[in-house]
């Protein structure tokens, strides 16, 4: 039971991580980490087979094997998180654009600080 639960959460994320693919805004690689995480303990398989995919196989093993976020992602995060707060601040204005920018300075400054 535990294996099909992880198993269909790792699929949730990949569906995730798949819209992120196409929708500027919205990450893919962190969907498909918590993927290669639940299809680890729940289909090893489906785990080498996201670890060998020619286009995210490569920053997942990066990330995987040394902890690295390369430069040109780190700048597209915080490119994106900057849009999403400008975007916030238009349309919602304030306090509400304080939930974005809380969000940009803690997680931005999280991923600026990972090697590379």
């Amino acid at each position: 039971m535990k294996r099909q639960l992880w198993t269909g959460a790792g699929l949730m994320f990949v569906g995730i991580g798949a819209v992120g693919a196409v929708l500027p805004l919205l990450p893919t690689v962190p969907f498909l980490l918590l993927a290669l995480y639940c299809f680890a303990r729940g289909n090893p398989v489906w785990e080498q087979r996201l670890l060998d995919h020619p286009r995210w196989g490569p920053p997942l093993r990066n990330w995987r094997e040394r902890r690295v976020i390369p430069r040109k992602a780190k700048k597209a995060a915080l490119f994106a998180m900057g849009v999403s707060v400008a975007v916030t601040a238009v349309t919602a204005g304030w306090p509400w654009v304080l939930i974005p920018v809380g969000v940009m300075v803690l997680s931005g400054g999280w991923i600026w600080t990972r090697n590379e």
